[in-house]
């Protein structure tokens, strides 16, 4: 007992001098002498453009008690859906709350990512340490070094073996969005053709892989660089991809010609349209679908209206759809953690390849304007690859 008599005669200024110097000095992995994770995020407390809004937050996550779980996050992606949630013109809203020890409410940047399960509350089940988790549902924030939520709110990746971390945390959104498109709109038979636009995105990316795997054939509208086409063209076709054509060479009278050779004379039919790039381009694509197919849109990176053409509307019965990944998702989450454990698997055995990325690293040194640099630029012209955080040691 002598030795707890001594301290608690400390008198109380002592005390607090002693807690404060153990607390600012430096940890591995930021965890303080009380097991508080020192956590960072990129936040903003209203809406606007990213260099406007966003300012890197420090907060502390106590250990978790009950069913929460403390993540160490590990790859975040900059989507442009992401950019646009924080613009404020984005359909689903982000999350504003005080919960991160800000006196204004803060939401925290970006909808998908990956992270480890780093500590478990006793009451936490079917997800343990170590255990890899996504997100289930956009809003969570997951430009940040770490988070606690509980098990109802992740899906566990507990098979790891084979797969990068950015592999995994770019799963949810563009490799889902492909899949439902190819199989929900259309029953789709080995030798169909589908034709899309933004090829060279994410979603176009993983369409021409899923398909290739299943049998269907594809035409892949890019738009026209000044460098780097022939590159392009070659990277599409080794994914799979039958014909890439730019934007101006479709709307040339001769593809016509083109088409309906690739098709075997039009006996090939082309039964499914996806569009993110919206105005007249998605007429052009229209008239080449056969009767009764539909022509799906996901994007509108144009910004430009899709007029619905009444002649293939009445003569050819031409459906035109939406579909938006979050809701399909919140609507059907065991098909959701189905397709992902799917795509993940052929990813693992090298039949499906990610998207080329542009990383930034997140690490105890990286500054608040590199950070900030990287999500205001993913909308601003040609990028190497998708632009997405790897988290070092923080």
């Amino acid at each position: 007992m002598a030795p707890s008599r001594a301290v608690l005669n400390f008198p109380r200024r002592s005390l607090c001098q002693i807690a404060s110097r153990v607390l600012s000095t430096p940890q591995r992995r930021g965890i303080s002498a009380y097991g508080y994770e020192q956590a960072k995020c990129l936040a903003f407390e209203k809406l606007g453009e990213p260099k406007d809004v966003l300012r890197l937050h420090g907060h502390s996550i106590s250990p978790p008690h009950g069913e929460l779980l403390t993540l160490r996050f590990l790859a975040s992606p900059i989507n442009p859906a992401d950019i646009n949630q924080i613009q404020g013109v984005y359909p689903s809203k982000p999350t504003f709350t005080t919960s991160l020890g800000s006196a204004e409410p803060l939401a925290v940047g970006g909808n998908e990512g990956v992270a480890e399960v780093i500590a478990a509350g006793t009451k936490a089940k079917g997800i343990q340490k170590g255990d890899w988790v996504i997100m289930k549902k956009q809003g969570f924030g997951t430009w940040r070094t770490h988070a606690q939520t509980t098990a109802d709110n992740v899906v566990a990746i507990k098979n790891k073996d084979g797969l990068r971390p950015e592999q995994v945390g770019t799963v949810s959104v563009n490799p889902m969005t492909a899949y439902r498109m190819l199989k929900d709109f259309v029953k789709l038979q080995p030798g169909d053709w589908f034709i899309q636009n933004g090829a060279n995105s994410g979603v176009g990316r993983a369409a021409i892989q899923l398909g290739k795997l299943w049998g269907y054939k594809s035409i892949n509208i890019i738009r026209k660089r000044e460098t780097g086409m022939e590159e392009l063209v070659q990277d599409l076709k080794s994914l799979g991809a039958d014909v890439v054509v730019t934007e101006e060479e479709f709307e040339k009278r001769e593809f016509r010609d083109m088409v309906k050779q690739a098709t075997d004379g039009g006996r090939e039919p082309i039964r499914l349209g996806l569009n993110c790039v919206g105005g007249k381009l998605v007429n052009s694509m229209a008239k080449h679908l056969a009767t009764g197919s539909h022509m799906v849109t996901y994007g509108g990176m144009s910004k430009q209206a899709t007029m619905l053409p009444t002649g293939l509307l009445i003569f050819k019965d031409i459906s035109f759809d939406g579909f938006w990944v979050s809701r399909w998702s919140d609507l059907n989450p065991e098909e959701k953690d189905a397709c992902i454990h799917e795509v993940l698997d052929l990813t693992r055995k090298g039949k499906f390849k990610d998207v080329p990325m542009q990383t930034v690293t997140w690490d105890v040194k990286t500054k608040q304007e590199e950070l900030i640099e990287a999500v205001q630029g993913t909308l601003e012209g040609y990028r190497s690859g998708k632009g997405i955080f790897l988290f070092g040691e923080t």
